[in-house]
């Protein structure tokens, strides 16, 4: 089990990466559309993965 801090920490990790990726797969949109399309999967699972982790740092806290 992680500590509390650690999941701070992961999902702020979390939340850049789906950031990072959606612009990336905007930008590449123009040029590269497998490219967009695989860096649009990348942010997706990311933005899945930092919703669970949101909802067991609330567990934990609660």
């Amino acid at each position: 089990m992680k500590t509390i801090e650690d999941l701070k920490t992961r999902i702020k990790e979390l939340g850049r990466q789906a950031a990072e990726c959606s612009q990336q797969a905007a930008q590449a949109s123009k040029t590269n559309r497998e490219k967009s399309r695989s860096l649009m999967q990348q942010a997706r699972e990311a933005s899945k993965r930092y919703q669970i982790l949101i909802q067991e740092l609330k567990r934990l806290q609660g």
